[in-house]
């Protein structure tokens, strides 16, 4: 439980040299949920940031018998439990006292938390099977020992342990940043001579929003990953003087999808890469033709290059790994060439008048607008028995934008049946700490009071011919 530090990467090496398993919660954890991942995990031992120890007082700590904490505290930690510091566990150690173990490539590396947006986190057991392929499926054609990597996401994210183990494959570098930050992202790049990095989620679009500068392709970055792209990828990195990418992968999968350097075809995630077999499925898991939706399900070549389930959890290891496939909960659509699209998550997909809708298609259209900063599309109840379309929209700082307005701008944009019935302004999104939009809870508010409704404000959409 530590944030971005020499002292995290001093522990995970050294957990697992000793043949044994890191399973780092988001820091952001507390309460109840960080309580959660304690007890799931069934660690005997908790390193932590001083900072962070007070987290763990008024919890249930499960089989954790010992703290080992880095940084100064003057507390004595939870109750009842030994605490160590951190220099004496780890710098002090005698390597006289390490014992001869051999680590097998189809051991459990670590355990990645997955986001909880639906349910309780899961942890996914990662093999070093899975973290070699994830890392090679990308970095090994594109990286070099000459790379210095801007390592912005958190160790306890996947992206992040990927990078890291990344270049210390390639004998290249890494920058270890704290975390992401808009103002600062490209003077921390000149700074330290970064040549690649991966932006997930809105920092893309957050550096794309900035105003642009004379020296915006004044960089030392040549590579970034993009998940996903931005509306106007290829033009965001002429701007910035980089090439990009993109993929489809997630902790419990090996990058299984991958975009050539600047894709043409920007609304693709790429093509499955070898020894990766993939099938777009129905709810029965029959295969659809190319060209429909269905649910993405992978399998592997190789043994342990895909999760081999979720730590204590032997149902959802079951729901997730039936009939011999792993089940992403991702609908795709394939055409005949072989390139795979995204359309949203099985959970959050609409369903209005007989076409089935993305989510994740009609924000895209809200966040086209210069003014929108995030957004959410969910379905809820309509008389009908099928679903009305609610957006929760976040304005950029300052703005103002009548909803009749923002309206008016998706509806020669959208098909009549993804035009939002509802639209909602909201100053933030709910989200997990790991910054995933909690889609569950705008449900569970449904339709609010101060939702501006397009049937009240006499707007009739009629089907298009």
């Amino acid at each position: 439980f530590m944030a971005n530090s020499p002292a995290l990467l001093k522990t995970w090496l050294g957990i697992n040299f000793l043949g044994a398993a890191m399973a780092a919660p988001n820091t952001a954890m507390r309460g109840s949920v960080l309580q959660h991942l304690v007890t799931l995990s069934d660690a005997k031992i908790a390193l932590v940031d001083a900072g962070l120890l007070d987290r763990f007082a008024d919890i249930d700590l499960g089989e954790v018998e010992t703290f080992v904490v880095a940084g100064k505290t003057d507390g004595d930690g939870p109750s009842g439990k030994a605490k160590v510091d951190f220099a004496d566990a780890i710098d002090r150690a005698d390597p006289a006292d390490c014992p001869q173990v051999t680590v097998e490539p189809w051991e459990m590396q670590f355990i990645l938390f997955t986001s909880g947006t639906t349910g309780p986190s899961k942890g996914a057991i990662v093999t070093y099977v899975q973290m070699h392929d994830m890392i090679m499926s990308t970095f090994g054609s594109r990286l070099n020992e000459n790379d210095n990597y801007m390592l912005n996401m958190p160790l306890f994210h996947v992206s992040g342990t990927r990078s890291v183990m990344g270049m210390m494959m390639l004998g290249g570098r890494f920058t270890l940043i704290g975390q992401f930050s808009t103002s600062s992202f490209w003077d921390t790049a000149r700074e330290h001579g970064t040549t690649a990095c991966v932006l997930l989620g809105g920092a893309a679009t957050f550096l794309e929003n900035q105003p642009p500068r004379d020296d915006d392709a004044d960089n030392p970055m040549r590579l970034v990953a993009m998940l996903p792209l931005v509306s106007d990828p290829l033009g965001w990195a002429r701007r910035f003087g980089v090439d990009i990418s993109t993929s489809y992968g997630m902790s419990e999968l090996a990058l299984p999808i991958n975009s050539p350097i600047n894709p043409e075809d920007t609304s693709s995630c790429g093509r499955l890469r070898p020894g990766c077999e993939a099938r777009i499925v129905d709810g029965n898991d029959r295969s659809v033709p190319d060209g429909e939706v269905g649910e993405l399900v992978l399998r592997s070549e190789r043994p342990w290059s895909i999760s081999p389930g979720y730590w204590k959890m032997p149902e959802a290891t079951a729901q997730a790994w039936r009939n011999g496939w792993f089940h992403t909960g991702d609908m795709f659509r394939r055409n005949e060439a072989g390139d795979y699209y995204f359309v949203d998550r099985k959970k959050d997909a609409i369903r209005r008048r007989g076409e089935n809708i993305s989510s994740y298609e009609v924000e895209a259209e809200l966040l086209s607008h210069p003014l929108v900063h995030e957004a959410a599309a969910i379905g809820v109840p309509s008389p009908s028995g099928e679903d009305n379309i609610l957006v929760a929209v976040v304005l950029a700082p300052d703005a103002e934008l009548p909803p009749l307005e923002l309206f008016e701008y998706l509806r020669p944009r959208m098909a009549h049946f993804m035009l939002p019935h509802y639209l909602r302004f909201v100053d933030e999104l709910p989200k997990t700490p790991s910054m995933r939009v909690r889609k569950d809870m705008l449900r569970a508010e449904g339709i609010a009071e101060d939702a501006w409704d397009r049937e009240a404000a006499g707007i009739t959409i009629k089907r298009a011919r």
